[in-house]
């Protein structure tokens, strides 16, 4: 399957195949992906642990892209500076759960909000109902992407707090939302 990559204003998120993601498990800067480029500190652990999955599910089940992981390059120089996962494909509900994360030189720039606004909107196009996202109670940054992509907070435990977005009962791009399927 022939995947198109995911573009916004300053990102491409790019579909990982399994054989890249064997790369980016390994975590060997010397021998990136043909044509990737990664910023110093990519892959990181959570990078590694994502691709981890992925091979794991793929060797299990074949692989769920286009919803699987992406890796996220800055479109200006083509450098890999995270990475950003749905969790396999939608449930039976239409519900999928996404994750996300960024090299520590990377952050504080936007690109994680841009990156899942990305995602948000290819679930919506491709017919998914739900979006689920959680991070730790201390990950303040993580919270304020969930919001400002669309999600709202629906629960929290004494580990995570929970972010949801729903699109059910709802057009693809109706009142209340933008082009991109977030909300306005």
């Amino acid at each position: 399957m022939d995947l198109d990559t995911l573009m916004t204003a300053r990102l491409a998120l790019h579909p990982l195949t399994a054989v890249e993601a064997a790369l980016v498990e390994t975590g060997d800067t010397r021998n990136p992906p043909d044509g990737a480029r990664w910023a110093p500190g990519y892959p990181d652990d959570g990078d590694r642990a994502g691709a981890r999955r992925f091979l794991a599910t793929c060797a299990s089940a074949g692989s769920t892209q286009p919803f699987g992981p992406y890796e996220i390059r800055r479109r200006a120089d083509g450098m890999a500076i995270g990475g950003a996962a749905f969790h396999g494909r939608p449930d039976a509900a239409g519900q999928v759960t996404v994750g996300y994360g960024l090299i520590s030189s990377a952050r504080g720039r936007g690109y994680a909000s841009e990156a899942l606004r990305a995602l948000l909107a290819f679930a919506r196009s491709q017919g998914v109902l739900s979006v689920k996202g959680d991070a730790d109670l201390d990950n303040v940054g993580s919270h304020r992407v969930m919001a400002s992509a669309g999600m709202r907070l629906v629960a929290v435990d004494d580990r995570l707090k929970h972010y949801r977005i729903d699109w059910r009962g709802t057009s693809p791009v109706g009142e209340g939302t933008r082009s991109d399927g977030t909300a306005r």
